[in-house]
């Protein structure tokens, strides 16, 4: 080959090579541009919306919604102390027909043939409306058991019920911040509350845009008289669709009647019941006690089945208030501790 041929051919490589390099620089400018808009969305989104894992995706931006589904509720942001709290269970002293027994019930001596029942013979029905007690009630101090449906009575059987002209009530406190539930009887003649139990509670989801920080709501509530008892494969309508009710709503059901004071919603809607109900292994249907203490229900408070069947039987013919609040020293609870 010629020297002016070699010159030539040189200069067509060295050419060639500049151009494959001027390329292939440009084709990773392009490669890395979806890193940069990538980089412009907001960490929401990102954490909102997990990229598949790649060799470009650091592992932690698909593990970030974890991180997001363990923050703290706003109710847990202060300090809480359970030191001093009250505690108690006296719930048997108000069914024993023996001491111990709370001053506010007295025990009977059945008799069909009483003087303020004219022309028949009294039935257990009448003794509950007489004296103003749940027929569930008078079973349970009957029976010495909780067992609410036998109801059956004979000649000289003892139970309790509460005393004739006491004037009472019922006071429910809940603190949203422990879950936890205070159940006082109050004496309105003496101005005393007498604390009957401490029980563990379900509530409403967490909602930072509700006062209470939860769906349930705070402030004082009357309780109303359209109760309810489920049993399984009792249907009824929830949210505008036919369920088995005791799925929803346990087997009891006390719904809010109106608002007292400081309420930030309605009473509508809202109310006590026990936890749902859902099918085990064995297909059997049982309650579920994991929302107890838990944050999960529509707003409503959630009790343990037999804690809300045995408030049930004792509240229902008085005048009960709920008082809801994030913390027990928020309470403004009536008349003197006995």
């Amino acid at each position: 080959m010629t020297f002016p041929k070699l010159l030539i051919a040189t200069a067509l490589l060295l050419f060639t090579l500049i151009g494959i390099a001027a390329w292939s620089k440009s084709g990773k400018k392009e490669e890395s541009s979806p890193l940069l808009i990538e980089g412009t969305m907001s960490p929401i989104e990102v954490n909102l919306e997990p990229i598949p894992p790649s060799k470009k995706t650091p592992p932690v931006i698909a593990e970030a919604p974890k991180i997001q589904e363990k923050a703290k509720p706003i109710i847990d942001s202060k300090p809480l102390s359970s030191a001093h709290l009250p505690s108690a269970n006296r719930i048997e002293e108000l069914f024993n027909t023996k001491d111990p027994k709370l001053s506010i019930v007295e025990t009977i001596t059945y008799k069909s043939r009483v003087p303020w029942q004219k022309g028949r013979p009294a039935w257990l029905s009448d003794y509950a409306g007489h004296y103003n007690t749940s027929r569930h009630f008078i079973a349970r101090s009957l029976n010495g058991k909780p067992d609410y449906f036998q109801q059956e009575l004979a000649e000289g059987d003892r139970f309790n019920v509460f005393k004739e002209g006491k004037n009472l009530e019922f006071y429910l406190l809940i603190d949203t911040a422990r879950s936890k539930m205070w159940f006082y009887a109050l004496d309105l003649d003496q101005q005393e509350r007498i604390l009957l139990k401490t029980y563990a509670v379900g509530l409403g989801r967490i909602d930072p845009s509700k006062p209470s920080g939860l769906l349930t709501p705070l402030g004082k509530y009357s309780l109303g008289n359209k109760i309810a008892i489920y049993k399984p494969k009792m249907m009824g309508f929830h949210n505008g669709q036919k369920t088995e009710m005791i799925r929803t709503f346990g087997t009891r059901w006390v719904p809010f009647e109106k608002e007292i004071s400081g309420c930030t919603a309605p009473a509508k809607g809202f109310g006590l019941h026990g936890v749902p109900w859902t099918s085990n292994d064995k297909g059997e249907i049982v309650e579920d006690i994991r929302s107890l203490g838990q944050y999960d229900s529509d707003g409503c408070i959630r009790l343990a089945s037999a804690d809300m069947e045995e408030l049930f039987a004792i509240i229902i013919t008085k005048p009960t208030t709920v008082e809801i609040v994030k913390d027990f020293a928020d309470a403004k609870l009536p008349g003197k501790e006995r």
